[in-house]
């Protein structure tokens, strides 16, 4: 199960944080180059992107609550003051990328950014509130805020040239296969 989770993370972090920047990205790209690259195919593989890490966590979740559920802060969460709160951000993780499988709302880029956001609104919200609270800390010097707010701008920074350089790969791997496509058609 640990081997799995750390799986996970590291997915996470290479690529599911970095969807935000990407879906960004392309319809940058498709804005300014009307139909001139495979965006349309791009947007799909992340709308399957999107689709295959929700199936695997939403078994994930499963399979660690029935086995491993004092490890699962769900189920000591779910039951107290804020039971609503965190049931809403549950069923908006694990069930709202499911309505990719729709394929007009699927190739509608914002809402594939919608459910790219939702999918870690956790993450992005708790990020939010370490930085608001280190900010307005009365003890800290002003230069301890200032590396801090440095620092979170530097993350923020290497996620979004994390998904300019894959979405360059991505968009350049179709562009590849296109003109494959193309000079065999004409062959």
């Amino acid at each position: 199960m640990e081997l799995f989770k750390r799986i996970l993370e590291i997915v996470d972090a290479n690529l599911i944080y970095c969807l935000i920047p990407m879906l960004l990205i392309i319809m940058f790209i498709e804005g300014l180059f009307k139909n001139r690259f495979e965006t349309k195919k791009v947007l799909n593989l992340i709308r399957w992107t999107i689709i295959i890490y929700s199936i695997i966590s939403l078994i994930y979740f499963l399979v660690g609550t029935a086995m491993h559920s004092e490890d699962f802060p769900i189920t000591n969460r779910a039951k107290g003051a804020y039971k609503t709160t965190y049931w809403m951000l549950l069923i908006i993780t694990l069930i709202l990328p499911f309505t990719l499988f729709i394929k007009k709302l699927g190739y509608k880029y914002l809402f594939v950014l919608l459910v790219a956001f939702c999918m870690k609104i956790g993450f992005y919200f708790e990020h939010f509130v370490i930085i608001v609270t280190s900010y307005h800390r009365d003890y800290m010097t002003e230069s301890g805020n200032a590396e801090l707010i440095y620092l979170f701008i530097y993350g923020i920074g290497i996620i979004f040239l994390q998904a300019l350089v894959i979405s360059i790969l991505v968009l350049g791997i179709f562009e590849i296969m296109k003109r494959k496509r193309n000079a065999i058609n004409k062959a």
